[in-house]
């Protein structure tokens, strides 16, 4: 008869004389009959769950990803933010044991492009966290540089729909003048100062006054205030009348979920668009986008306009404006480049 040691479990008699058997690492019970194969299938799998919450290594991107975690930065966060950026932490676990030591462009990209099997959007977005991720490493000395700085998105095929899309004025008219009197509130905020669907449904009265919102993003908690323009004031002016905290508020008077609104929009999109009075696509976060290629379009930099949207950097300011018609713009600049090359630097003149 052969006599095998089981590592790692704790099996007793319990008071009522009945056998009992834990994992020692994670103290789960093991329910299976012991030394059944059942019973070594659970122990593996617990094994793994061991392994897998265990202390990772130092200089490994395991621990850059457990220290970032419990860092104030990852826990100020947005909810849905540090949601969003939960899934690509976890995304990441299977290459915890990996030395930061080996992250190199090449192995950045390589990762991309596997998270690219989930789709592009995600792929970008894990390569963006991983870059946040090391740029926070860097102030922390766990590195030198960070390898997926110079890493380029994937870009979006071409003929594919543009997420987030501007609206058209066609559609920004003919939405507004088919949607419930509960809703133009809400969707005259998106269309005229720029907030996203959240920040739209959430001040409350008291931040409309003197004629202007004043609010905080969710996202970044930067503030964001604007003079509320001719439009807005019409229709907020001209709302139903309700008793809620909230500057918005439904068909029963209560305060708008965003799951609320998103689900009404939805009845009114796909109607319009049935009509062909709206093309497909249209997101009402595409109304931020709206309101930045409008603005890059009068002539305002990237600064103003990120200032506008609630944004700390202009590179999101950037993203948004992207497609703005600038042709008015540039006849000026052309033309002032006329003159300067054509009059006075071909004719040798200096300008004052």
């Amino acid at each position: 008869m052969t006599i095998v040691r089981i590592k790692g479990i704790k099996r007793f008699r319990d008071r009522h004389g009945k056998w009992r058997c834990y994992h020692r690492k994670t103290g789960l019970p093991i329910k299976a009959q012991f030394g059944s194969g059942d019973f070594f299938e659970e122990l593996a799998r617990l094994d793994g769950l061991a392994r897998q919450t265990a202390e990772p290594r130092s200089g490994t991107l395991g621990m850059l990803l457990t220290q970032y975690r419990a860092s104030s930065e990852f826990k100020s966060l947005a909810p849905r933010t540090r949601t969003d950026y939960q899934r690509v932490l976890d995304y990441l676990k299977p290459i915890a044991d990996t030395p930061l030591m080996r992250f190199d462009r090449g192995l950045v990209v390589r990762i991309r492009d596997k998270a690219s099997e989930r789709g592009r959007r995600f792929a970008n977005y894990v390569k963006a966290v991983l870059s946040i991720l090391f740029s926070w490493g860097i102030e922390r000395g766990y590195l030198d540089t960070n390898p997926a700085e110079r890493v380029k998105n994937i870009r979006r095929p071409k003929g594919a729909p543009e997420a987030n899309r501007p609206w058209t004025d066609a559609e920004r008219h003919a939405v507004l003048d088919a949607a419930p009197l509960q809703m133009k509130p809400a969707l005259s905020l998106m269309m005229f100062t720029g907030l996203g669907p959240k920040d739209a449904l959430s001040p409350p009265r008291h931040f409309h006054k003197d004629d202007g919102i004043g609010t905080r993003r969710y996202k970044t908690r930067e503030a964001v205030f604007w003079p509320a323009p001719a439009p807005l004031r019409e229709a907020l002016a001209l709302a139903a009348k309700h008793d809620a905290i909230m500057l918005c508020a439904n068909s029963d008077g209560r305060p708008w979920t965003v799951d609320g609104f998103r689900a009404s929009w939805r009845t009114l999109r796909l109607r319009l668009e049935k009509t062909g009075q709206i093309g497909p696509g249209l997101t009402l976060y595409g109304l931020r986008h709206t309101v930045a290629v409008i603005l890059r379009e009068c002539g305002f930099d990237e600064r103003t306009i990120a200032d506008a949207l609630g944004q700390k950097t202009i590179e999101m300011a950037r993203h948004y404006a992207r497609g703005a018609d600038l042709r008015a713009k540039m006849r000026g600049v052309v033309a002032a480049f006329d003159v300067e090359v054509n009059e006075r630097r071909t004719k040798g003149v200096k300008p004052d």
